[in-house]
């Protein structure tokens, strides 16, 4: 008996065009499918449905060099934070908060405006926000 010297040789290579090929199909479905996905809708609430206003706000006016003043029933005065928190205590005494609108030129470093809301916030104050120009308005 004559024997087979012609063994076949185990081949280790491995066959990648098919997986190649599966992932372009997919590469292209997700190109063909994200038009129809769209992640950036929320939905706000409109200004229509908000609370009435209220009768009487606090606006605390800070400029660039940190100086604060109070503009409270239309009367603008120059005042520091103590004074700020003594005037805010001063209105809330009937039980509801009087609220507070911070308003601060582009030009105040943040630090400042966070700071004043921070010494607003320990003083159990908690009714505060910021005053906002909207584009095209005066």
């Amino acid at each position: 008996m004559a024997r087979n010297n012609n063994r076949r040789r185990l081949l280790a290579e491995m066959n990648v065009v098919p997986y190649i090929d599966v992932m372009l199909v997919l590469v292209v479905i997700l190109m063909v499918a994200a038009p129809y996905v769209n992640p950036s809708m929320v939905d706000l609430p409109s200004v229509h449905s908000a609370s009435r206003t209220p009768d009487k706000v606090v606006e605390v006016i800070v400029d660039p060099n940190g100086h604060l003043s109070v503009r409270s029933d239309g009367n603008l005065t120059p005042t520091d934070l103590p004074k700020l928190i003594a005037t805010i205590e001063s209105l809330n005494k009937d039980g509801k908060q009087v609220p507070v609108v911070i308003a601060a030129d582009k030009t105040v470093s943040y630090e400042k405006v966070v700071n004043v809301m921070k010494q607003l916030q320990l003083a159990n104050i908690s009714r505060i926000g910021l005053s906002l120009k909207i584009e095209g308005s005066r």
